[in-house]
């Protein structure tokens, strides 16, 4: 909001300059965003008036012009401008005034007026258009020429004191719970608080009724709209011309003067924070009727613009149709005009849950919407029907009739009643003070003090204090009008215990450190997903849907981190990426016994080429093992890599041949496999993809490291090539070696896996590399052939092994 400095000083004028003015409310918590003069510097120019015009003797375009003003005798000025005639009043630079630098001057520096002489006439001084004196904006249109003062301007006077230019222009920004500070009273009060300044309200009493008419109102919408006022007012005069004060408040608050009814609602709106409309009451059928639009309602707005309503926009209508959009803006078929004669004045309330969000519904912020969404004093629309109701008179005359008030009591707000405990007041603040102080700031905020004791007050919040309901907001305002900035300070001390770093807890970065090293990248997704996608991939789980979705494609939980991975695979390979590596750590989160249950996991994608490519060699695509070795890569990391299995298993989302189960002591803890080719298509991707998915606790949890000593004994491998059949799986195999073989096997390796020529159907050959050796001795050639012997009789009864011959 802007505001006149100016303007805020005739309802309060505390002994303090901008600067202080502006820190203060900026500590109080009404941020100040920027301070501009109202005006550039310039002196020696006075209110002109011409006396007369010749024609300069040696220039076709130049005039001889007569002023007064300078002095008790009038000056010779030649001026070029067209509309330079006699009688009017103008702005006149006198001989000596230092007049603002043009915008092409480079060196900035003011402009001197200097006797001169024109065409061998003398001049002095100079007739000023409002851009020469750095006034632009105080015209609607860029004139050509002389500006124009009003007739009743004083000649002789000192410009800048005739317009009041020796201002400044506040711009605040509110936070949305200060509503009552958008406007000049709400700024006074404020700023009186601050200051112990007395604040001078404005004379709104009550305008004597000289007719009697008036307008039936009803409110059909009274949850909405719980109280509504209104005045018609004849025989109003609207070829009369705003007065330049209210002009001039208005400009310096960032609104251009349209006409004496628009801008006295303006005016009122900005002076006391209530949003006004007037209608041509010619043009109103009937009475108002406060109510819901129906859905597609049309209605045409002040802007031009033509809208079809939605059901849940309140609108005033007459008895014929919707005039205006409630709180954010009128109609145009009820609009004043030049040639209105009688208006109806309203004035509302309206609830701001009505209000928020509907401006933005059809791409509009008005300056009646900001305010009602914020909340508007519900006391104060009578109060604004009077003022403007003085202020129309005074300046386009009229015929007022009484002021209609309607409300409907149940559904106004209701002003809450707070307790304030001293104890708590002092615990927040860290100081302790007087009683008789806080009961004055209570007093200066508007507050009644219902009941007072030695511990506490309980107090009753004004009506223009939405933002008041309990004990912390009252310790706040306390805060506020003391100052944030002469609250005590303390040095923070606590104490920092060195935390315990538990060994057999491995961290997550070297998790994410191992994958990268093997060419992923992290990818981060949201954990709202499509339930299209989340319905491949995990058909069965029970689902958590979000009551208020961003999208409809991301209104479930995850329940696996592939409904964000597989996505952002397809994205990469629609990009022209057909090698793509990805990985994500985070929660998938699953409902249990209808507690919602949310696991930490690691989860990766692998689709395209093994290798980047190179002439060093061939592309061969990516496999199972390929995906199966990367999870290992990420077990070998725990010093109890014996302690996981991989176990043959059935996914839904996996391709039922190349799936496998990841277990630690024979606990599921993830998955690895090849996608479905169902799913595969279902999901769009051009390539086969190979995922894996683990929960993080189990794979972090570890063994106390131990120190082992390097053996300085030799090691002795064996390599058997067994003959079992096709169903046999390697880790069974490696299984039942590790528990027959001993304590000195070291190392067990499976190097090839053979099927065909010399090899019964349904059967295959498995070549194992077993590694044996002792820490304290070399092992003998016959403990060697026992283990070994061992290891195969336990494979042939457990296996129906066999070695290759």
């Amino acid at each position: 909001m802007k505001f006149s400095e100016s303007w805020l000083r005739e309802w309060v004028n505390p002994a303090v300059d901008t600067n202080e003015l502006v820190a203060q409310l900026t500590m109080a918590g009404l941020e100040v965003d920027a301070v501009e003069p109202v005006a550039p510097e310039f002196s020696g120019v006075v209110v002109g008036q011409i006396m007369s015009v010749e024609q300069h003797p040696n220039a076709d375009k130049l005039r001889v012009c007569q002023v007064a003003g300078a002095s008790d005798e009038t000056t010779q000025v030649v001026c070029g401008a067209p509309n330079a005639r006699e009688g009017i009043k103008i702005p006149f630079a006198t001989v000596g005034a230092k007049l603002p630098a043009s915008d092409t001057d480079e060196s900035n520096k003011p402009f001197k007026i200097k006797k001169a002489k024109l065409r061998d006439v003398e001049s002095y001084g100079m007739l000023c258009g409002p851009d020469e004196i750095g006034l632009e904006a105080y015209t609607d249109d860029k004139i050509d020429g002389l500006w124009e003062l009003p007739d009743d301007a004083p000649v002789g006077a000192d410009l800048r004191d005739y317009l009041k230019l020796d201002d400044q222009v506040i711009e605040v920004d509110l936070t949305p719970n200060r509503g009552d500070c958008l406007s000049i009273r709400g700024l006074a009060r404020e700023t009186g608080v601050l200051n112990s300044a007395p604040v001078n309200e404005q004379d709104c009493s009550a305008v004597t009724a000289s007719i009697s008419d008036s307008v039936d109102i009803q409110l059909s919408a009274p949850q909405a709209c719980s109280r509504y006022a209104g005045r018609v007012i004849r025989n109003v005069d609207l070829s009369a011309e705003s007065p330049m004060w209210l002009q001039e408040k208005l400009r310096r608050s960032g609104i251009r003067s349209i006409d004496p009814v628009v801008d006295v609602t303006n005016y009122v709106l900005l002076e006391l924070g209530q949003p006004m409309h007037a209608f041509d009451l010619s043009k109103l059928n009937g009475g108002i009727d406060v109510r819901m639009a129906s859905q597609d309602e049309e209605l045409t707005l002040l802007d031009g613009s033509e809208i079809k309503l939605n059901s849940d926009t309140l609108v005033i209508a007459d008895q014929k149709q919707a005039v205006a959009m409630a709180g954010i803006m009128g109609g145009a078929e009820t609009a004043v005009s030049a040639g209105t004669q009688d208006i109806f004045l309203e004035s509302a309330y309206f609830n701001p849950i009505a209000i928020a969000g509907r401006s933005r519904t059809y791409g509009m912020h008005t300056d009646s919407s900001h305010r009602f969404e914020r909340g508007v004093d519900p006391k104060l629309q009578d109060v604004a029907i009077e003022r403007a109701t003085a202020l129309l008179l005074n300046i386009v005359g009229g015929e007022p009739g009484p002021v209609s008030v309607v409300e409907a009591v149940a559904d106004l707000p209701q002003q809450a009643d707070v307790t304030l405990t001293r104890g708590r007041l002092e615990q927040q603040l860290g100081l302790s003070l007087e009683a008789d102080q806080v009961g004055e700031m209570l007093k200066r905020l508007g507050l009644t003090i219902l009941f007072r004791s030695e511990s506490d007050w309980v107090c009753k919040a004004p009506s223009w204090r939405f933002d008041i309901e309990i004990e912390a907001d009252l310790i706040e305002e306390v805060a506020r009008i003391y100052g944030y900035n002469r609250l005590p300070t303390s040095t923070i001390s606590s104490e920092l215990p060195i935390e315990v770093k538990t060994e057999t807890q491995r961290g997550l970065p070297r998790l994410r450190q191992q994958l990268v090293a093997r060419g992923y990248r992290e990818a981060i997704t949201y954990c709202f997903v499509d339930p299209e996608v989340q319905g491949y991939l995990t058909p069965d789980a029970e689902t958590v849907a979000l009551a208020n979705a961003i999208a409809s494609d991301m209104s479930e939980m995850r329940t696996t981190l592939w409904s964000g991975l597989l996505p952002a695979v397809r994205h990469n390979l629609n990009r022209q990426q057909s090698r793509v590596r990805l990985f994500e750590t985070g929660l998938n989160f699953l409902p249990v016994n209808g507690e919602l249950q949310q696991k930490s996991m690691i989860a990766g994608a692998i689709t395209g080429s093994r290798t980047t490519e190179s002439w060093v060699e061939k592309q061969v695509d990516v496999d199972f093992y390929d995906v199966k070795a990367d999870v290992e890569a990420l077990l070998q990391l725990s010093h109890s890599i014996e302690e996981f299995e991989f176990v043959k298993g059935k996914h839904p989302a996996l391709h039922p041949g190349q799936c496998a189960r990841i277990e630690r002591k024979g606990q599921l803890i993830g998955w690895v496999g090849q996608l479905d080719p169902r799913v595969h298509k279902s999901l769009d991707l051009t390539q086969p993809v190979f995922v894996f998915e683990l929960e993080l606790k189990p794979v972090l949890n570890d063994v106390l490291p131990a120190f082992v000593g390097v053996s300085k004994f030799p090691e002795v491998r064996r390599d058997l090539a067994l003959i079992v059949d096709e169903a046999v799986s390697a880790g069974d195999l490696c299984h039942t070696v590790r528990q027959n073989a001993g304590g000195q096997l070291i190392d067990l390796k499976i190097f090839d896996v053979y099927q065909g020529k010399g090899i019964e159907n349904n059967r295959k050959s498995v070549a194992l590399g077993l590694t044996f050796r002792d820490s304290s001795r070399t092992l003998t050639e016959e403990e060697i052939n026992v283990a070994v012997e061992t290891v195969v009789n336990a494979l042939e009864k457990q296996h129906a092994a066999s070695l290759r011959g």
